[in-house]
């Protein structure tokens, strides 16, 4: 074997790890950028959390209030929570 067949494979080794690089620089880019979206997100999602939690205790201090039944109220919320996704469950069964 020459040394001109060897410095072809040579060049083709250091051709297929160049573009391998840069394959890999691309995918640590997305990483990162993927990381900082998550971070952001369960940052908004920890403010939407304590404004939904305030915007409840404030919600009962009104029911209160006004003689509202909290318990009662969520009670009845939850039965039609679930008779909504029994219902929902069902027509996506008959949609297949």
């Amino acid at each position: 074997m020459g040394f001109g067949s060897t410095a072809k494979k040579v060049q083709k080794l250091a051709d297929t790890a160049e573009k391998l690089y840069g394959r890999l620089d691309e995918v640590r880019t997305q990483v990162v950028e993927t990381r900082e979206t998550v971070d952001d997100s369960n940052a908004r999602l920890r403010e939407l959390e304590a404004e939904v939690a305030a915007q409840g205790a404030l919600v009962e201090a009104i029911a209160e209030e006004h003689d509202i039944d909290v318990e009662s109220v969520r009670a009845d919320v939850s039965v039609d929570a679930e008779s909504g996704a029994e219902v929902e469950a069902e027509q996506d069964g008959a949609a297949d």
